[in-house]
């Protein structure tokens, strides 16, 4: 007989996911559909990445006109959607130009790569240690790797890219303290660790952050892949703690569904990259950036303050729930310590309709930004059911 694509998927794709037994093939929103005709209400958002859920219309047309005039040229010519992206960054953010790219990791690897020769230059070659947060998460590239604060990434793949030194999220003593051991070019944090646990830095770690790095002229690189672009109920996580970046690293929610990374550059980093120092084939890709542009123009204030209720309303209707213990993170991006285990919950839900993630040993929720209350309202109430005791 025909081999189904469940099947076929084993046979053929490289055994690097732990999939779950559904096979979607549609959606519409927040509504997705499986191949028997089943729907789902989704709260993970392909990993953050559908900011307005599934063939959403504008993005779709802003997508297919740029299709049907150029899918791709290279940037050795000009074109017109990454340039207004750009410009449009760079006015809601204050930082002063972009480097694109095609996923979170290949934001970061730019990250570091210009953090490595802004101080080179400005303090000489032995200026190298990136700190960064344990409990992190950066991508999975050797060098992206590397950056990442959990042990359990790096094992099977050393010797690791050197020159990173991990600190205690929260911890301003540790911080200052690899600060003083170490030659420190650069931090590097997310203020809502995403894979990590959902965990969000205290206000007064991320000041302390900017404090040292403004006294010592070490740079400020937020990671903005997960949290960013309206997730956290500001444009990005940052925002929240009233910072000022010289880096901000971007991808997954900005595409709305398509492959873009960006690195945002401020005032002090801005001509660190000069012509041969990076580059990237697909990256600043016109089908990508169209779709990216109809995106970030509409995280609006209007859709930031929807965000912002809407954490509330979750959070109102799941705080001391039966069998849930904690909730933390920002905005849409939520993570739940519950009684049961993890794992057990998230079958539950797929199996009563609603789609959920898992981020270390608790159920991870990043739904559509503007999925309808209705539909939020009966996702959670499955959530509140599955995990109650």
């Amino acid at each position: 007989g025909k081999m189904n694509i469940q099947e076929m998927d084993q046979r053929y794709i490289a055994n690097t996911y732990a999939r779950f037994p559904v096979t979607l093939v549609s959606g519409k929103g927040s509504i997705l559909t499986d191949e028997a005709g089943k729907e789902y209400i989704d709260l993970a958002g392909g990993i953050a990445v559908n900011t307005f859920g599934i063939a959403d219309e504008q993005w779709q047309k802003a997508v297919t006109d740029q299709l049907s005039r150029l899918q791709h040229t290279s940037n050795l010519y000009y074109t017109e959607p990454c340039v207004k992206l750009a410009e449009l960054l760079c006015e809601r953010t204050g930082m002063k130009n972009v480097f694109f790219s095609n996923s979170g990791a290949e934001a970061n690897e730019c990250a570091i790569k210009a953090a490595r020769k802004y101080a080179a230059d400005q303090k000489g070659k032995d200026c190298f240690t990136i700190i960064t947060l344990n409990g992190s998460f950066h991508g999975r590239t050797i060098t992206t790797l590397a950056a990442t604060g959990q042990d359990s990434f790096h094992h099977d793949f050393t010797p690791l890219t050197p020159g990173f030194v991990y600190v205690e999220a929260n911890d301003s003593a540790d911080l200052i303290q690899k600060i003083t051991k170490n030659n420190v070019a650069a931090i590097l944090f997310e203020v809502v660790q995403g894979e990590g646990g959902v965990n969000r830095l205290t206000e007064k770690f991320v000041k302390q952050m900017q404090e040292i790095a403004l006294e010592q002229d070490i740079l400020l690189i937020a990671d903005e892949v997960q949290i960013g672009n309206g997730r956290s109920g500001k444009l990005y996580g940052y925002m929240n703690y009233d910072i000022q970046p010289d880096i901000v690293t971007t991808a997954k929610g900005l595409g709305g569904g398509l492959p873009i990374g960006a690195t945002l550059f401020g005032e002090k980093t801005a001509d660190v990259l000069t012509p041969g120092l990076h580059g990237s084939t697909f990256g600043g890709n016109p089908v990508c950036c169209a779709g990216a542009l109809n995106i970030l123009s509409r995280i609006d204030e209007k859709l930031l303050k929807e965000v912002r209720e809407k954490s509330e309303y979750i959070r109102s209707q799941l705080e001391g729930a039966s069998g849930i213990k904690s909730i933390t993170g920002l905005g849409l991006m939520l993570g739940l310590e519950t009684v049961k285990d993890a794992s057990a919950i998230i079958s539950d839900c797929l199996e009563k309709g609603v789609l959920i993630l898992k981020a270390k040993e608790k159920i991870r929720l990043l739904p559509p930004l503007n999925i309808t209350m209705e539909e939020l309202d009966k996702a959670i109430m499955t959530i509140k059911e599955v995990c109650a005791q």
